[in-house]
């Protein structure tokens, strides 16, 4: 195993791992503005406000997104590393 190969299978399992936490973060980050900006315009500083709208939300995402996470996974295990092992 050549130390290029390394290196590009680690590359393209980082970039999956951020294709996989993509939309996760991205819930969580549009929750956590808009909550901030109510917390803001209203006084209202009550930390479960955050939390509970923030969990419900990335579960449900997490929920919708299970089968998409899922499959990437699969197929980069079964078309990367899976010839990998079978090659050497």
């Amino acid at each position: 195993m050549d130390e290029n190969l390394v290196f590009d299978l680690t590359r393209q399992a980082l970039w999956i791992a951020v294709r996989m936490s993509a939309p996760l973060l991205i819930v969580a980050l549009v929750v956590g503005v808009v909550i901030g900006l109510f917390q803001a315009l209203t006084s209202v500083q009550e930390m479960t406000l955050t939390f509970v709208p923030k969990v419900a939300l990335m579960l449900a995402v997490f929920w919708v997104t299970m089968s998409f996470m899922t499959t990437t996974l699969a197929g980069f295990f079964t078309d990367q590393i899976l010839p990998q092992i079978i090659g050497s």
